[in-house]
Formats: C-alpha cells, sequence, structure tokens
C-alpha cells in the first residue's frame, strides 16, 4: 500500500477538525494514542466555538456524515458540535484508523521527561513529533489514513472528521498531494492549532475556523 490515493477518486468536501485542548495538553504531556485524555474547560470552549461556526457555515442539520477517532477526547469534541449542528451524535463513525500517532514507551509521559532523557521529542522546523524507538512512524500513520480514505472518500457527500493533531496532518497531506516530507517520508500538512477545522475539496484547502489552543500535538 502506498501513501497516496488517487485524488480524482476522493469526492465531496472534507471538513477535518482537531480535537479541543485535553489535560494532557495542559500538562505538556505526551497523549499519542491513549483513549482517554478528557477535555478541559478550554478544550469544551473551543468545541463550542467549533460548533458555533460550523453551524453557520453549514446550517442546522446538515446533510454531512460524521467520523471521528475512537479516542475520548475526539468523541467529546464531538458531541459538542453535534449539539449546535442538531445532528445525532450516536450516527458517527468511530474508528481506530484517525487516533493519534503511537508513541510507544513515551505515550503519557511529560515532554520534558522525555527531552531530558531522549532529546527533543519535538522537531521544531516541522512542529512534528518525533517518533519513539518502539512507537508508530509517520508511514504507518499514512497507510491507515489511505485505508480510512478507501473506505470513505468516494462518496459525493460532505464528511466531518473529528481527529487529532498528528494524524489529521497525515490525513490533510494525503488529500492535498502534497509529497513525501524528506525526513518523515509521509505527505504532512502544516500545523493547526487546536479547536481548528478545515474544509478540503478538489485538493484545495481552506481554514473555517482557526482553533484559539496550542500547537503541540
Amino acid at each position: 500500500m502506498t501513501a497516496s490515493v488517487p485524488l480524482a477518486t476522493l469526492k465531496g468536501r472534507f471538513f477535518i477538525a482537531r480535537h479541543g485542548e485535553t489535560v494532557f495538553n495542559a500538562a505538556a504531556r505526551l497523549q499519542g494514542d491513549r483513549v482517554h485524555t478528557p477535555l478541559t474547560r478550554a478544550g469544551f470552549a473551543q468545541a463550542d466555538t467549533m460548533g458555533q461556526e460550523l453551524r453557520a457555515y453549514l446550517g442546522a442539520k446538515p446533510d454531512i456524515e460524521l467520523h471521528v477517532s475512537s479516542a475520548g477526547r475526539a468523541l467529546q469534541t464531538l458531541a459538542i458540535i453535534t449539539e449546535h449542528l442538531q445532528l445525532d451524535w450516536h450516527s458517527a463513525r468511530g474508528d481506530d484508523r484517525l487516533k493519534e500517532i503511537g508513541m510507544g514507551s513515551y505515550g503519557g509521559k511529560y515532554y520534558a521527561h522525555v527531552a531530558e532523557e531522549y532529546g527533543d521529542i519535538v522537531d521544531r522546523d516541522t512542529m512534528l513529533l518525533r517518533p519513539a524507538p518502539d512507537g508508530e512512524n509517520y508511514m504507518q500513520i499514512a497507510m491507515r489514513m489511505v485505508d480510512w480514505l478507501g473506505d470513505h472518500g468516494a462518496g459525493d457527500g460532505d464528511r466531518l472528521i473529528i481527529m487529532h493533531g498528528i494524524s489529521s496532518r497525515v490525513l490533510r497531506g494525503i488529500l492535498l498531494e502534497l509529497p513525501p516530507d524528506e525526513t518523515y517520508g509521509a505527505p504532512v500538512a502544516g500545523s493547526l492549532t487546536q479547536g481548528s477545522i478545515v474544509c478540503i475539496e478538489n485538493g484545495v484547502e481552506q481554514v473555517i475556523i482557526e482553533g484559539k489552543g496550542g500547537q503541540r500535538a
């Protein structure tokens, strides 16, 4: 499997959202693919803003498929957004393939503690997380994104996808047909703040909502 899909096969609009701030984000701890790291009050406020602004953009009860990472923080964010859109949260399709990068033994640790022992985990040139030795690499993320697109990318309708900082950058990179990053080997789009939503249609990205959260993944 390659980390690309033919752009012509991808129909409709992809609204891709990064979840709101979590307790791990606020404490500068690595979440990775950990399932349950709940939103902070700031995270709930970010999700509320996303819901309000997306309601203004799409209207009430839009005809849109709901897709979400199976991680708790993404599900919490979706719950608030769907309330604004007057959509049924239970109709969303949860999918492990949309989860965040797996950080292996680094998962749950403070960024500072990992940096003290192994060096800075954040690539400051790209704001990407450097993979853990026993974690997931970017080509592996790209492969699961391509697999997900193979199941959900061919319809003509709109999709709202609630996911994470790093994994969303890889999905966006694939949808935008970006070249593979020289260091990490997979297409990766630019960083988004927490609480942001972009719309990608026909290989063109538009930032719909610029979130107020931090950029730490």
